[in-house]
């Protein structure tokens, strides 16, 4: 896959657990699990803003491309 998703390593560095961001962000906590996993094949653009505001973070720190070889 060539995106990853790097949303445990920011939520470890800002010390939330699953369940309180999924609380804040208003989403089931098996959806934002399958989210930081990356079995997911989309997400809207409302959960990803709703997850950067709780976080504090940009998009960028939470998804990564990284090219096929």
């Amino acid at each position: 896959m060539a995106i990853i998703v790097r949303l445990d390593r920011v939520m470890a560095d800002r010390k939330i657990s699953l369940k309180e961001l999924s609380e804040e962000v208003g989403i089931t906590n098996v959806n934002l699990s399958k989210l930081k996993t990356g079995n997911v094949a989309a997400i809207r653009f409302s959960t990803l803003e709703a997850i950067c505001r709780v976080l504090k973070c940009q998009p960028g720190d939470i998804l990564e491309y990284s090219p096929d070889e």
